[in-house]
Parts: C-alpha cells; structure tokens; sequence
C-alpha cells in the first residue's frame, strides 16, 4: 500500500527553512532600504548589522532546534511565524502610509511571501500539536 500522509515534523522543517530564507532575503532588501532610518534605528547601518547578526543566530539555531526534534525549535518556529507577520503588517502600514521603500516587485513579493508562508507555518504548528496531543 502507498503512504499518502505526509510527516508533520518534515513539512514544519520545510516551511521553517523557506519562511527563514525569505525573512532573511527581506533583511537584505531592508539594508539596500536603510530600514534602520524607517524605524529610527540610532547608529546606522553599524547596529542594524549588529542586529541582523542576532537574527540570523536565532533563526539558524531554530532551524538546527526543529531539525534535532527539540521542543525549543517549535518556540523558535512561533517566533519565525511572529517575525514573519510583524514584518509583513508593519511594512504594509508604512506602504499604506506613503513611504517610498519596499515598493520594488521583489520587495513586495518577498513580503507578501513571508506573510503567507508564517500563516502556512502556523497552521501546520497548530496541526502538529494537535496530532501530538
């Protein structure tokens, strides 16, 4: 017989590394933006650096937490998941609002894909956690 279910634990470790992989191509994008003056974020593009170091920590220890089938990487993957929507409302405020950044196709496209793909990744962790209760 051919298994048609498809396992939680892969499908919340793909969505993990493709939502990552667009949040974190955003924050490139960000950087040609100077999203640290969007935000008035003091000391230029030094701390924003700073910053996106932390982030890209964060998001990989995620990833290797998912990976290993720890708990902390389904935190990690709430926090991806929350990451992901903050960045896709607050940037579609400032859009709404007249700012001129992020107005380029790719960056659109890579917000509205972070904002679909969190919404994707929470449903699947809300489904992996009713399975596994």
């Amino acid at each position: 017989m051919i298994q048609t279910s498809i396992h939680p634990g892969r499908v919340l470790l793909w969505l993990y590394l493709l939502n990552a992989s667009v949040l974190l191509t955003h924050e490139i994008d960000s950087a040609y933006w100077r999203e640290w003056q969007l935000f008035g974020i003091p000391g230029g593009i030094q701390l924003f650096l700073i910053l996106n170091l932390g982030l890209v920590l964060v998001v990989l220890y995620g990833l290797q937490a998912l990976a290993q089938g720890r708990a902390a990487g389904v935190v990690f993957s709430w926090v991806l998941v929350a990451g992901g929507w903050f960045a896709g409302i607050i940037h579609t405020y400032f859009i709404l609002s007249g700012d001129e950044a992020f107005r380029l196709p790719m960056s659109l496209l890579l917000l509205a894909a972070t904002f679909i793909l969190s919404s994707l990744q929470a449903v699947a962790l809300i489904h992996f956690r009713r399975r596994a209760t």
